[in-house]
């Protein structure tokens, strides 16, 4: 008998999941498959939780419907409660596991993950699959990648480049070894099934779900894992939304402004393959139009900001950023009354306060409340970016940095920088002060 460790970490579906695909075809006899939830006191250096309760109960949830799944093919998801550094070598010693498989994220915090597990003599295949086109497709290498996003999406475009077809998810799996239940206990490790829940810090029900919310996820509609993406983007292609994604994409209020994929693409519970290939198909149907483009347009910025992580790594991460600007000073007066929504400034107010609310904001004013931190208030942006990875549902290591880099001047953007205007803001997208009421800012 052999077994293979299987980390799951951004990626928690079956479909398409070429690293899933790599440790079921890797000569094993069985599979422990395994998440490792972080701590839910793990603190960032500016004092507050780095996974907020809008997070967690989004990931649980998706943890829920991928051990269902599991469990519905024989093996069923153990979901430790300690680092993977600490978890990891003790499973795969005592099941006698010869390897860890798992994606490949290109961070620093993630890297030192995997880097701890191999110094504990761990071997690990890490897999890349988060992106629409594949690193090695890239008619460049990673070093010489466009400074510029146009430059990178004609180059791509004009070279034809195409994602490869979504993977389908696995018709079976390894059977799951002996795991002695002393070692399960010292892993607080549990199953993943629906009813017993995967992170007992938080509810099985929405923890934010605000009648209010553009993304209600408690909802069945809005719920997280595997099924509930799987469902929006059938029913999000069977209501032609994409032929009007680029007009409402700016929205500020109601499920349908956007795509709403993001919370899904943020977990890996909907691949962006599979995103394409559906609507390859919806424009073979209905035909294409300058939206279905633009969700187009959209995957490939997604893409940028990861090949930028292949690129420039841990440099992404520093306070000056790729720049050569100081680092910012932190103002924590004026960081705490962005946090909560009080600085006075309506329309960023109003957003904040959505965003602890429900754990969710639009790509609009995602950018009006970074670039008032950064210029009005003389915040530094990584505790912007910290906060953001707190409560956002669609919380994304690479595109997150990459956005507040470039709010920031700080990465690739060839403008240095982007400050937007909080009242031109609110005279061109809520004119007639709809959302800054719903808020109670107006």
């Amino acid at each position: 008998m052999s077994t293979v460790l299987f980390w799951f970490r951004n990626d928690l579906r079956l479909h398409d999941q070429p690293a899933l695909r790599a440790a079921l075809t890797s000569g094993a006899t069985h599979l422990l498959p395994v998440v490792c939830l972080p701590r839910a006191d793990e603190a960032t250096p500016w004092g507050f939780a780095r996974v907020g309760t809008h997070r967690r109960a989004f990931a649980a949830a998706a943890l829920r419907d991928l051990g269902t799944r599991m469990a519905g093919q024989g093996n069923p998801l153990m979901v430790c409660h300690a680092p993977p550094a600490t978890v990891l070598p003790a499973l795969a010693h005592a099941v006698g596991a010869n390897a860890v498989v798992c994606e490949d994220i290109a961070a620093p915090f993630e890297q030192a993950e995997v880097a701890a597990l191999r110094a504990a003599g761990l071997p690990v295949r890490a897999v890349w699959h988060s992106s629409l086109l594949q690193p090695e497709d890239m008619p460049w290498p990673a070093a010489e990648l466009p400074g510029v996003f146009t430059t990178f999406r004609q180059k791509v475009e004009r070279a034809g480049i195409m994602p490869t077809a979504p993977l389908p998810p696995p018709t079976s799996l390894l059977p799951p070894p002996t795991v002695p239940p002393d070692v399960m206990l010292a892993a607080g490790a549990v199953p993943a099934c629906a009813g017993q829940g995967a992170d007992t810090a938080v509810p099985n029900s929405a923890a934010g779900c605000d009648p209010r919310s553009s993304f209600p996820y408690g909802t069945s509609a809005c719920n997280g894992g595997e099924t509930a993406a799987l469902a929006h983007l059938a029913q999000y292609l069977a209501r032609k939304l994409p032929h009007s994604y680029k007009a409402t994409r700016n929205g500020l209020t109601g499920l349908d402004y956007s795509s709403k994929f993001s919370p899904w693409l943020a977990t890996g519970a909907l691949s962006p393959r599979q995103i394409y290939a559906d609507l390859k198909a919806f424009e073979r149907d209905h035909g294409a139009n300058d939206g279905t483009y633009w969700l187009w347009f959209e995957l490939l910025w997604r893409d940028y900001f990861r090949l930028l992580h292949l690129q420039y790594g841990a440099a992404l991460y520093r306070a000056r950023g790729l720049s050569e600007l100081p680092p910012a000073p932190h103002n924590p007066r004026g960081f705490d009354r962005w946090c909560r929504g009080d600085t006075g400034q309506p329309l960023v107010d109003a957003a904040m306060r959505e965003l602890a609310a429900t754990g969710y904001l639009s790509n609009r004013l995602r950018q009006v409340v970074a670039s008032y931190l950064i210029y009005d208030l003389r915040g530094d942006w990584r505790a912007g970016a910290a906060w953001f990875e707190s409560q956002l549902v669609d919380y994304d290591v690479y595109s997150n940095q990459a956005n507040w880099l470039y709010i920031a001047g700080r990465g690739t953007d060839p403008r240095g920088g982007r400050r937007f205007n909080p009242i031109k803001q609110a005279q061109d997208h809520d004119a007639d002060g709809s959302y800054r009421r719903l808020w109670g800012t107006a």
